[in-house]
């Protein structure tokens, strides 16, 4: 990340003596066992469906986790998604956190949420209880989760790609579609020449990075306190709280190609807006906003407009 400014070490010393609190490591152990099985159970009816060289049935492939507890072997094919995608989100949180660390903000370890859903999981976050102080921080701090999660999505995606299968239709034959962003469309150009993204079977580890990806668009969005929200904060300042409402007017608009965008909407125009006030006129400096660039250019790449919808 990029250094740290002599003010910004005067600043950080006068707080880095901040109560350290006792973590609960416990806990986000447990739930990091939990979110694994979840993601682990998915990932064996992703790779079943691979294997047979057919579309994800629902019905079918996630009914897997009535017969893992006879059968627990059945867990070993999930794990290269379940493995690859919590590295992915376990990298990202990690960047938030070391670099809270670095500017002495107190900052949880991470927290994941397992979950019955399509991918076993919602995601992962960590909590930050105590104040930051410059945009510099800010930035930092907003920035580093996303590009951490980018540098593993992009070799994931092409060992995933170089495991993926061309079959006819399949990818638009399943219960369900699942989106294709800017990046996946480009590398599977590149290792499938001529073929359709309809007929592109992808590798569960593949399928894990597309999460990757998703979660990296998701957490990218210009909106209150999401990670995009941090960078448009560090960016604008007073500004922050009228282009996120902007920003979440234009996600609903979303609602014309795919129903789901209003959802995130309503959420995030609930609560989502309100951002802790920092009072710094800093400037950010060159790299910073170079790294502000490299921000939009994660999310163009990772962004799709409808990520999962059903077929139908």
């Amino acid at each position: 990340m990029v250094p740290r400014t002599p003010y910004d070490r005067v600043i950080f010393s006068t707080i880095s003596r901040t109560v350290v609190r006792r973590e609960r490591v416990w806990l986000h152990v447990l739930l990091f066992v939990i979110t694994l099985f979840t993601t682990t159970v998915v990932g064996a009816g992703l790779s079943h469906a691979f294997q047979a060289n057919r579309p994800v049935d629902l019905e079918r492939d996630f009914g897997l986790v009535f017969s893992v507890w006879s059968h627990p072997g059945l867990l070993l094919d999930g794990l290269p998604f379940s493995l690859t995608l919590l590295t992915i989100l376990l990298a990202h949180e990690l960047g938030h956190y070391i670099t809270c660390l670095r500017y002495g903000i107190d900052a949880s370890l991470p927290y994941f949420l397992p979950a019955p859903t399509l991918i076993g999981t919602f995601g992962a976050f960590i909590r930050i209880r105590s104040p930051i102080y410059t945009r510099r921080a800010l930035f930092d701090v907003g920035v580093a989760g996303p590009i951490a999660g980018f540098v593993l999505v992009i070799p994931f995606l092409i060992a995933g790609l170089l495991l993926s299968k061309v079959l006819p239709g399949v990818a638009s034959h399943g219960d369900f579609i699942f989106g294709t962003p800017l990046l996946l469309r480009l590398l599977e150009g590149a290792f499938f020449p001529g073929a359709s993204t309809a007929d592109i079977s992808l590798h569960p580890v593949a399928r894990a990075a597309w999460v990757g990806m998703l979660a990296t668009a998701l957490n990218l969005l210009p909106i209150g306190q999401l990670d995009g929200g941090h960078i448009l904060y560090a960016f604008f300042g007073k500004l922050h709280k009228l282009l996120s409402r902007i920003f979440v007017a234009v996600l609903a608009l979303g609602y014309f190609y795919d129903w789901k965008w209003l959802i995130w909407a309503v959420i995030l125009g609930l609560f989502g807006l309100r951002h802790p006030v920092i009072c710094d006129t800093g400037e950010l400096g060159t790299e910073r906003v170079w790294l502000g660039w490299l921000a939009l250019l994660m999310f163009l790449l990772c962004f799709t407009l409808a990520p999962i919808r059903a077929e139908g």
